[in-house]
């Protein structure tokens, strides 16, 4: 019998910004959300070769060690010139101390040196994974496409956000609320976020009932 989704729920994240995002995405359904540091859970190791494998990794590390539900999330930033790195190494590329001014740069170095002509075509992934103590899983992955501006424009959002120009906007990421980003409007329209595409397949079996072990890749 598939699970359904009611009462607590880890996020499994120890990062701010990710943090922000799932609880503004959360936030309709009566969930009572509880960060992974605040339960003291330590970040497991990526070893995953995906956005899904380490996300599932990061929600059944959690889940059955808080013996309750968790979600967790995988992202990175996909840049075609670079044969899709960063990747899922997109942290890695800002160091140990996230430093995401230094990533950027080192994006638009590495186009550069690749000799790469415009636009700089890249695109958002977000793989998210919802686990259940010892039971199911949910898995999901999204994609949001677009292309890479320099230098950096905006202070809202997070990460890569001020170089990710998303198609059919001409705003990016870090110009954009999180609201206008990855909000989902009451009437049923789509968010614009990677992360927001993923959570609109992904509600579906965990917050109304549905299958398990379910990837959906649009």
């Amino acid at each position: 019998m598939p699970q359904k989704l009611i009462g607590k729920l880890v996020i499994a994240t120890h990062n701010a910004g990710k943090l922000t995002e799932m609880r503004d995405l959360l936030a309709p359904y009566g969930v009572t959300m509880i960060p992974a540091a605040d339960l003291g859970l330590p970040e497991p190791e990526e070893t995953g070769g995906t956005f899904i494998a380490n996300a599932e990794i990061k929600a059944r590390a959690a889940a059955d060690r808080a013996n309750i539900p968790a979600l967790a999330d995988d992202s990175g930033l996909c840049v075609e010139a670079l044969d899709g790195a960063p990747g899922i190494n997109s942290a890695r590329w800002a160091g140990p101390a996230r430093d995401f001014g230094a990533a950027m740069a080192k994006v638009e170095q590495a186009l550069r040196a690749a000799k790469a002509s415009l636009p700089f075509k890249a695109h958002f992934a977000c793989a998210l994974a919802l686990a259940f103590p010892g039971g199911d899983m949910h898995s999901f992955e999204g994609k949001v496409f677009g292309e890479l501006v320099f230098p950096p424009r905006g202070k809202l959002g997070f990460g890569y956000d001020p170089i990710f120009l998303p198609e059919g906007y001409a705003r990016t990421f870090g110009e954009m609320t999180g609201l206008e980003k990855h909000g989902i409007p009451t009437d049923g329209s789509p968010g614009l976020s990677h992360r927001a595409a993923r959570f609109r397949f992904s509600r579906r079996p965990a917050l109304a009932g549905g299958r398990s072990n379910n990837r959906h890749s649009p």
